[in-house]
């Protein structure tokens, strides 16, 4: 499937930096134009870039790197992530995904007692460092420069090892058609994971993130128990659905 085939080439550049297009097809067992195809889709989402007879990882960020998407909706990511600090309690081990609100959780735990933290992303990791109260657990793995994120088999293998009892979610976009959405077949496989085995879920995602779809899903808005947002949505059959499906979403304006 393509979706797999794609996964497996950032696989392989996430650890070899290049491979060329014939040990692709080796690697794949596809024709050459179903490689090509397959890295005209990587190059349009700044993964890849074309060298003389194969790819390499884009030495630059992608389209829309980390630090762009960081100061985007700064004001309403901050707002969300203190929301979703107040479903924390004492003693919790949590999940904290890679992303560009998500992150912003840790200054609202400094207060918490006995939490653990576990997490793939670099800059919860870090911000983490100014709590000495706080237990941090690193996953580990290849670093994914894009999100400054660990990816990889080594992830899940880490998450294996521990009872998390709650997740706290990024995302690229949700919609009800799709669900909740991510570009990186790599990260998507780690929030697909993290989803299946944390006992409470929850989406932190600003309002520009309503309707959009990106390449893969890794769970339905359903699975969700909370949806965390800055206002609510306009649409009234969000709504509907979310009723429908015992999904509590919380926002600011609810407070």
């Amino acid at each position: 499937m393509k979706i797999d085939r794609l996964k497996k080439i950032e696989e392989i550049l996430t650890e070899s930096k290049s491979i060329s297009i014939d040990e692709l097809c080796s690697v794949l067992q596809v024709s050459k134009n179903t490689v090509r195809r397959d890295i005209s889709e990587l190059e349009k989402r700044g993964f890849i870039q074309k060298v003389y007879g194969g790819i390499m990882l884009n030495s630059n960020e992608s389209p829309e790197p980390f630090a762009m998407r960081e100061i985007k909706n700064q004001l309403q990511k901050k707002q969300i992530a203190k929301l979703a600090s107040n479903l924390v309690n004492d003693g919790d081990v949590i999940y904290i995904d890679s992303g560009t609100t998500t992150m912003h959780m840790v200054p609202y735990l400094a207060d918490k007692v006995n939490l653990t933290i576990i997490t793939a992303s670099v800059h919860v990791i870090n911000a983490a460092l100014c709590y000495n109260q706080l237990n941090v657990i690193a996953t580990g793995g290849s670093l994914y420069r894009p999100s400054n994120a660990f990816v990889g088999a080594s992830v899940i293998n880490c998450l294996k090892n521990y009872n998390i009892s709650k997740t706290f979610l990024a995302a690229t976009g949700f919609s009800l058609e799709n669900g909740v959405t991510n570009t990186t077949p790599l990260e998507s496989e780690i929030k697909h994971y993290v989803t299946q085995r944390s006992h409470t879920k929850v989406l932190l995602a600003d309002s520009s993130k309503i309707g959009i779809s990106s390449l893969m899903t890794f769970c339905q808005l359903k699975d969700l128990d909370y949806l965390i947002m800055e206002q609510e949505p306009q649409q009234k059959e969000y709504f509907n659905y979310f009723i429908e499906n015992n999904v509590k979403l919380i926002t600011k304006q609810g407070q």
